[in-house]
């Protein structure tokens, strides 16, 4: 599955509705998240069992503000409902592959609250 745009009307449905959500909250002014973006899709053609997606933080402002987001591009990930990661900066490829296998092992129910 590509990338799916995110905005306040669907975001919180995507987040409670699925079991693992990445959300890649990113500018069309900001270099490191034109280079991420690429690596990002790739992901998403690779991982199908995952909803990846996209948050403009210009056309979303309200909901970048309530997910706190201070810096971009930044990485959420949601499982069950719950965030289960953030941080800001672009990630490599191979990064990203790693926090995919570490957001997938993660027992959301075992361990409340924690990071992934």
């Amino acid at each position: 599955m590509a990338t799916q745009t995110l905005t306040a009307k669907n975001f919180e449905e995507t987040i409670t509705s699925n079991d693992l959500v990445f959300v890649d909250f990113w500018a069309t002014w900001c270099g490191p998240c034109k280079a991420f973006g690429p690596v990002y899709e790739k992901a998403s053609e690779a991982n199908p069992d995952i909803v990846f997606g996209k948050v403009d933080i210009d056309q979303n402002q309200d909901l970048a503000t309530a997910a706190e987001i201070q810096a971009v591009p930044t990485l959420m990930i949601a499982k069950k409902g719950q965030i289960i990661f953030k941080q800001a900066g672009a990630l490599r490829a191979s990064d990203l592959d790693e926090v995919i296998k570490q957001a997938r092992a993660l027992d959301v129910d075992a361990k409340e609250g924690a990071n992934a």
